[in-house]
Formats: structure tokens, C-alpha cells, sequence
């Protein structure tokens, strides 16, 4: 999958992306929109006001007439009151729905990414994953709030310009000559805008993924004298984001100019006017000053309303890229009719299995292997030669191209995910850990709620049977001390331990283990071993070892390159055929 459905998406109209908004999310909320609404009218009736008390106000004053002195006060107070309270309240019911719309877009796409293809979640950097939650979502906050805000300003538009009318059509008619020429540039604008925000939000997410790369990589940067090329590295993605916002903001500083443009010339044509009547003594001053009061009043929601279609624009750029997360269907789905996975001992059958990833890279041409109920098997050999690949496709972590794997007489495909993946524990070969307690990340093999859920006495235990219960009673606060993010402030054997815990407190039918003790010291990882020699009775334990001296004690030994089991047996059996595996023990003997 490549990203053109992002791009399709991005050049959808307004009209679908805001008719799925209010469909699916917006419209769930009309309660609280219609007392903004209300609201919003009272807001605008205070603003359309305002016109009709300086007219009266001006009127007053050129007769000298003494209710100036507290008429006028007391009912400019008043309205100020009610707009003031009306505002506070509109403002915060308006940003709480805007608010509870992207908590809902960012709980779906973080739900769908959760259980999307594995190669889909790889296929991005994690910080660009990341910048949907952060920079689309506050970009469609401020489409969603400008939006709102346009209502209001529409509405006191309305009310000014029907006071406008009311006061003097002639006038009205000539303000509103020179509005609608602004329509059509502003629409281009819009347009252009829309592109360059989704070009900005690529960036962000580019710098973003950049960034967290490097500072990851921290070590590796200094110990190999990379400051220079992290910086041009860094100057360069910051260049292309440079340009992007530039690109962004040049079109957007077109909008205000050409709006107070056109708004003066409005501006000047009714001065003219207005002043030619007055010269003839067709108008009072308290008309004249009423009329411009209201045109001048009604120029800061005329120009909002100008930027609001630059705001929306921006806002549906970010809105089209979380659809689009949303939309991808995944392929590895539960079929129609799935059943629960059928009791077993654990047999696991790889029946010809052919995989090749997303790219086109071939990981697996024929691979065909059983393990027995509680027996442990091997998958030894070169790296690339399929291994970890292989042990993948148990959890369906990915599916098979071709062939079948079968656990206990069915093919993984056709049971509940749920129910499959319950009966199997995973420990990769990259320990990494939750930013959470020792005691919570353990648990997380077992996260059931109420009954379901581990005693702590089971954490424990699960903990001493992976050689993790002494150094986790050394830690500053035991159980409950906070491992830091991916579990940097643990060592790398203690984070593989943790993670080995995490695994025995699951009590799988079928353990799957990629290297899991390779990070260990020898006395842990004989621990370790001791331990997992008696948890794997009655267990199929499926384990990839790049150390050869761990797969001794083995029931089967599989030998794979390029994607093929070369040959299997005992590791006994192996040495005397003088195969592959033997040439492997051979080099690693010579490599110690």
C-alpha cells in the first residue's frame, strides 16, 4: 500500500469531507450545538445593536438632550453584560464539542492503527504516525472552532446588514457592490491553501520522524562523528518545512489585504455618497454616523469570515489524512464466521508456506516443519534466511503468501483472532517495555479485568521462574518502579527478562521466542533456561537462536536458508549429517 490514497483523498471536496464529519461525529453532539447556536444568535443580536445605540447616541447629542447622560451609558452596559456572558459560555460549551470530535477522531485512528497490518504501522516512522495526533489534530481544532466562530460572525453580518437595509437601502446597495468580487479570489485561495497545508503536514511529519531518529541514535552519532552529517541531515528536512509554511503563509497574507482593500473602498464609496446627501440636506447625522458604525462594525466579521475558508481548508487537509488512516482496510482480518480457536496441545504445522512482504522482499519459499504438543523446536540458520519471519506468521503478525500454518489441526486464518493469539505468548528480539511500572509491563500478559486479571503473587512468580524477581526487589521501589520510556532505565538483559516474564504469566499453549535470551549474562541466562526447561512440558515452545550452544536440548533442530528448512533433527543428528547446521556450530565454535 503507498500513499495514494492520502494524496485522492487530500483533493476530495468540501462537501463530503464535512457531510462525513457531521454524519459520523459532529451530529452525535446537536444538543449541545443547538445552545451554542442560541448563544452565538444572542452574541450577534448584541453586536447588530450597537449601530441603533450610536445612531440615537449621535442623535442625542446634536439636540443636547440629558438622557445622554445616563440612558445611553446604562444601555451600552447592559448589552456589553449580556454579549460578555453570552460569549464565556458560547466559547466554552463551542471548544468542549470541538474538543470531544478530535478526542473521538484521534480514539479511532489510534483504535485502527492498534490492530492494523503490522507492515502498514512499519511502512511510517513513528513520529509520523504521531504528527496525525498532534499536527492534524490541531489543525482541524482550529478549522472546527474558526467554523463556529463563522456562524457568529455570519449571524452578525445578517443583523447588520438587514439594520443597514432598514436605515438606508441606497447605501447598503453601495457597500455591497465591491463583497462579492472578493468570492472569487478567495475561493482560489482557499484551493491553494488546502494543497499547502498538506504539504506542511508531511513536513512537520518528515522533521518529526527525523528528529526522533537522531536523538535515538544519540551514541551512535558521537561515537562515530555524525554531528555533521545529523545537521545537514536536519537543516535540510527543516529547509523543506521552511518552504512548506512559507508556501502556506504567502497565500494566506493575500486574504487580509485584499479584504481591507476592497472593505475601504466600500468604506469611501458611502463617505462620498453620504456626505454628497448631507451637503444637500437629505440625511441627519445620526443616520450617516448609525450607517458606518454598522459598517464598520460588520468589517472584523466580514474579514473572519474571509480567513474562515483559508482555516477550513487547512482544517480538511488534516481531516483527509485521518480519514484516510481510518479507511485502510487491513489485511489481516478475521474471516466471515470465524470460529474460537479448538482446544489442543499446541501442534504447530507449516505446510509449504510461502511469504513474501508488502515490498516484494521473499521471506519464506517452501518452508514445511511440525512441532509436536510440548516439544521444543529450533529455527536455526544464516541471517535472512527466514526465521523470525517465519515465527511471525503464528500470531499472524503477517499472513501467508501461499501454504497454510496450522495450529493444533487448523489453519491460523480461519479462527478469531482474539482466540489465537490468546493461546500464544511472543517475546522478540527487541526488549522493549511500556513507560510504566515493572509490575504493570508483567502484567500485560495477562490484562484481563476483575477475575481475569494476574494476582500480584502470579506476577511475582512469573518474575522469578524468568530470573527477573532478585534485580526487580534491588530497584528503588520494587514492583512499582517506572522503567522509563521503552524501558531505558533498565539494562538490556533486564528489559529481556521483564519481557520473558510478561510471557510466562501469559501460560500459552504455544511460546514463541525470537532470541529471547540474547541479551542475558551467563548465569541469568541459565536461569532462564532452567526455567523454561520446565515450563515447556506439556508446551510447544518455538524458539529462533542465533546462539547455536541454546538449541542443544532441543526436540527438533530446523535449518533454514533462503527462506527453506534445509534440514532438521536433533542436534546430535545434525552434526553427524555435517550440514548446514554443523557448518554454523563449526563457525561459532571458532567465533568465541
Amino acid at each position: 500500500m503507498d500513499a495514494t490514497p492520502t494524496a485522492s483523498l487530500g483533493h476530495e471536496g468540501t462537501a463530503p469531507l464535512l457531510r462525513r464529519l457531521w454524519r459520523e461525529h459532529i451530529r452525535h453532539h446537536r444538543g449541545k450545538l443547538l445552545v451554542v447556536l442560541a448563544l452565538t444568535i444572542i452574541m450577534a443580536a448584541t453586536q447588530a445593536v450597537y449601530p441603533e445605540v450610536i445612531k440615537d447616541a449621535v442623535a442625542m447629542f446634536a439636540r443636547r438632550d440629558r438622557r445622554i447622560l445616563y440612558q445611553v451609558p446604562a444601555l451600552v452596559a447592559c448589552i456589553t453584560a449580556v454579549r460578555a456572558v453570552s460569549w464565556y459560555f458560547q466559547t466554552v460549551l463551542m471548544q468542549k464539542v470541538v474538543l470531544l470530535i478530535i478526542r473521538e477522531l484521534q480514539g479511532r485512528m489510534f483504535s485502527h492503527l492498534t490492530r492494523a497490518d503490522l507492515a502498514r504501522v512499519e511502512r511510517e516512522a513513528p513520529a509520523t504516525l504521531a504528527s496525525r495526533f498532534t499536527t492534524d489534530a490541531a489543525t482541524i481544532r482550529e478549522a472546527l472552532t474558526r467554523a463556529v466562530n463563522g456562524v457568529a460572525d455570519a449571524v452578525t453580518i445578517v443583523g447588520l446588514i438587514g439594520w443597514m437595509i432598514y436605515a438606508d437601502w441606497v447605501l447598503s446597495l453601495i457597500a455591497g457592490i465591491l463583497l462579492p468580487i472578493a468570492a472569487v479570489p478567495i475561493q482560489r485561495i482557499g484551493r491553494r491553501i488546502r494543497r499547502a497545508s498538506g504539504g506542511m503536514q508531511e513536513r512537520v511529519g518528515e522533521a518529526a520522524a527525523l528528529l526522533n531518529e537522531s536523538f535515538a541514535q544519540a551514541r551512535t552519532v558521537r561515537a562515530y562523528r555524525l554531528e555533521g552529517q545529523e545537521t545537514r541531515r536536519a537543516e535540510a528536512a527543516f529547509e523543506r518545512l521552511y518552504r512548506a509554511l512559507m508556501s502556506m503563509t504567502r497565500s494566506r497574507a493575500r486574504i487580509d489585504p485584499l479584504l481591507e482593500m476592497l472593505g475601504g473602498l466600500a468604506v469611501a464609496a458611502v463617505l462620498g455618497f453620504a456626505g454628497w446627501r448631507a451637503a444637500l440636506g437629505t440625511s441627519s447625522i445620526g443616520d450617516f454616523a448609525g450607517f458606518v458604525a454598522a459598517l464598520l462594525i460588520a468589517s472584523r466579521p466580514l474579514r473572519a469570515l474571509g480567513n474562515l475558508n483559508a482555516a477550513l481548508q487547512e482544517g480538511l487537509a488534516g481531516l483527509a489524512r485521518v480519514f484516510t488512516v481510518i479507511d485502510e482496510k487491513p489485511g489481516i482480518a478475521e474471516r466471515p464466521g470465524a470460529a474460537p480457536l479448538p482446544a489442543g496441545r499446541g501442534r504447530v504445522v507449516f505446510e509449504d508456506v510461502h511469504f513474501a512482504y508488502p515490498d516484494g522482499r521473499h521471506a519464506l519459499c517452501g518452508l514445511s516443519f511440525i512441532a509436536e504438543p510440548g516439544q521444543t523446536v529450533a529455527l536455526v540458520g544464516p541471517s535472512g534466511a527466514g526465521k523470525s519471519s517465519a515465527l511471525a506468521l503464528i500470531p499472524r503478525l503477517h499472513d501467508v503468501t501461499s501454504g497454510v500454518v496450522r495450529l493444533d489441526g487448523v489453519d491460523v486464518r480461519t479462527v478469531t483472532l482474539a482466540s489465537l493469539r490468546d493461546a500464544l505468548a511472543y517475546v522478540g528480539q527487541d526488549a522493549l517495555l511500556f513507560d510504566d511500572t515493572v509490575e504493570a509491563n508483567i502484567r500485560m500478559g495477562r490484562p484481563g479485568i476483575g477475575n481475569g486479571s494476574a494476582s500480584t503473587a502470579q506476577v511475582v512468580a512469573a518474575a522469578q521462574a524468568a530470573a527477573a524477581h532478585e534485580f526487580i526487589a534491588l530497584l528503588p521501589e520494587g514492583y512499582s518502579t517506572v522503567v522509563g520510556p521503552a524501558g531505558g532505565r533498565l539494562s538490556g538483559g533486564q528489559r529481556q527478562r521483564v519481557t520473558l516474564a510478561r510471557a510466562l504469566l501469559r501460560d500459552p499453549r504455544v511460546l514463541l521466542l525470537d532470541e529471547a535470551t540474547s541479551a542475558l549474562d551467563a548465569e541469568s541466562e541459565a536461569a532462564v533456561q532452567e526455567a523454561l526447561a520446565r515450563l515447556r512440558r506439556g508446551r510447544t515452545t518455538i524458539v529462533v537462536a542465533h546462539r547455536l550452544s541454546t538449541v542443544r536440548d532441543a526436540d527438533l533442530v530446523v535449518a533454514m536458508a533462503d527462506g527453506q528448512a534445509v534440514e532438521q533433527g536433533t542436534h546430535a543428528e545434525l552434526l553427524e549429517r555435517d550440514g548446514l547446521y554443523a557448518r554454523l556450530v563449526r563457525t561459532q565454535a571458532l567465533a568465541q
